[in-house]
């Protein structure tokens, strides 16, 4: 997809296409990112240590593996800690599609808001009809009572959560930014081009909500565990994710969000680079690529190599902690900022993670 390897027997039967920078090429699948690679970098030598889907997941998404001791955020909980506006009507961090990892110690408040289908309207966000606003409202005082006489006798920390998701969840329902849930006010033409895909819809509603002022959106395409059969797998997600990703670029360029919207991709690891005996490819955090844009990044680069045949990085290997690195460095906040849970010291990132300084410089 990301690092051709024509003529070499761990390339495949696909054709690599040209981008939009001379010299440089994507996977035969995915045409229109090739013609958007203005908008966005490539690192294409990505390495990790973890094989095994669960481990790998929570890598990418914490920047740590998993540990007996101590959960660590989700990078989406960890934006809405750190750059999420405490009184924004919204929820600071959505995840759209199927969601393992959580705010860990950063508590409740930093929980992602779940969407499993784009193309269906959020249920429950309005007022039943039987009961109505006003009766709505009189029963929340009344649980907001009981909550204080419980929280009296057994202490706010147990009624803390519960209370912040309901104030939430009023606050959501009473708001006109709500409306940036619902795809189906966009033009038609534009929603044609990100594609009618739960992928391609869901990248609209990023873009939505990024527009709307939700810090945080996370899109899940699955089905890339291509043990069989790869390359008709990948073509058919690379039809929802190619349309998808494109058109986001292009849509929040136009509106002049970009450059103050970080986008990235990537999976928890690569495939084989050889074609397992079923055409297929098996797990490999060896060597993969992300993509990475806006956000004051420099884009229409490609930093790193792998070797002839794809198996390990050849030059400037860049780790999961180098990757959470740059992006906290694009919002502005101390990569190794200090928190405290389990009565120890925990860091945003791993401290063995360096800037990637070719995004920015």
């Amino acid at each position: 997809m990301w690092d051709p390897k024509p003529g070499r027997a761990t390339g495949g039967p696909l054709t690599p296409v040209a981008t939009s920078i001379p010299g440089v090429s994507l996977g035969q699948h995915l045409p229109k990112l090739a013609a958007q690679m203005r908008r966005f970098a490539l690192i294409r030598s990505m390495t990790s240590k973890e094989g095994n889907h669960s481990r790998a997941r929570t890598l990418v998404h914490t920047a740590y593996p998993p540990e007996a001791t101590v959960k660590h955020p989700t990078f989406g909980s960890a934006i809405s800690c750190e750059a999420g506006p405490k009184a924004f009507d919204l929820p600071n961090f959505v995840s759209i599609g199927a969601q393992q990892d959580g705010p860990a110690f950063l508590g409740a408040a930093h929980n992602p808001f779940n969407i499993n289908d784009p193309n269906k309207p959020i249920e429950n966000l309005g007022y039943h009809d039987d009961v109505g606003r006003e009766r709505t409202e009189k029963r929340l005082e009344l649980l907001d009572e009981m909550q204080k006489d419980f929280a009296g006798s057994h202490g706010t920390d147990v009624t803390a959560s519960r209370d912040d998701m309901f104030d939430k969840a009023k606050k959501m329902m009473d708001s006109r930014l709500r409306e940036a849930f619902d795809v189906s006010k966009e033009d038609a033409k534009l929603r044609d081009a990100y594609g009618r895909t739960k992928t391609g819809q869901g990248a609209l509603m990023a873009r939505r909500l990024v527009e709307a002022g939700v810090s945080c959106v996370e899109v899940v395409l699955d089905g890339w565990d291509t043990h069989d059969d790869n390359f008709n797998h990948v073509a058919k997600n690379c039809g929802e994710l190619d349309p998808a990703i494109a058109t986001l670029l292009e849509d929040l360029d136009q509106r002049g969000l970009l450059s103050s919207t970080l986008v990235t991709c990537f999976g928890e690891f690569g495939r084989t680079p050889r074609i397992n005996e079923r055409t297929g490819r098996d797990h490999w955090a060896k060597s993969w690529s992300a993509l990475v844009a806006g956000g004051g990044t420099l884009a229409g680069q490609v930093i790193g190599e792998t070797d002839a045949d794809g198996m390990e990085p050849k030059e400037r290997p860049v780790s999961v902690s180098d990757l959470y690195a740059s992006f906290w460095h694009a919002f502005g906040v101390d990569p190794w900022k200090e928190y405290a849970a389990n009565d120890r010291p925990i860091f945003l990132t791993p401290k063995d993670g360096r800037v990637v300084r070719e995004l920015f410089v």
